[in-house]
């Protein structure tokens, strides 16, 4: 069992999560505090024995990463059978869950907008910030200045521009 020095308070089950659990379960029945941390520490113990025996499990058999298989052999090893079914379901819910936050994530799947549409998009505004640019820049003319009236169009939309281009 862990021992109850300062190192292996970290490695613990939160407190309020086995708090919770335990309301769920049980949820018309008291249990006393020192009953919650009885449970929280044969938690803590129970997951130490079965990740230690998966971690034996992946080093024989050359792995570095323990994968579920290993934790669902070492629950058989270790007499914790009839535990498998269940774990294996709650594991196909777990990475079904993954799948659909992974999906969700993806910002181009959230707007619904096929992808060819959002690059004709985008296009369409790569040419207006070039037609932009374009208009703030007219042409010279002869002598090096710009027609009056291109610069009072140019100002109305980019003033600064305007100026620096512009000379009366």
């Amino acid at each position: 069992m862990a021992s109850s020095s300062g190192n292996d308070d970290d490695l613990t089950i939160p407190r309020a999560a086995i708090n919770k659990m335990i309301k769920e379960t049980l949820p018309n029945v008291r249990v006393a505090n020192d009953a919650r941390e009885l449970v929280v520490n044969c938690c803590t113990e129970f997951i130490h024995l079965i990740s230690s025996e998966a971690n034996e499990i992946c080093n024989k058999s050359d792995k570095k990463t323990i994968s579920p298989e290993h934790v669902i052999n070492a629950l058989e090893s270790l007499g914790f059978a009839s535990y498998i079914t269940e774990v294996k379901d709650v594991l196909q819910e777990c990475k079904t869950v993954a799948l659909k936050r992974r999906k969700a994530s993806s910002r181009l799947e959230n707007l619904g907008i096929p992808e060819e549409e959002l690059l004709r998009q985008q296009q369409e505004l790569f040419a207006k910030v070039q037609a932009d640019k374009d208009l703030c820049n007219p042409p010279l003319l002869p002598g090096g200045k710009r027609k009056k009236e291109t610069c009072k169009f140019v100002l109305s939309f980019c003033p600064c521009i305007c100026k620096s281009f512009c000379r009366d």
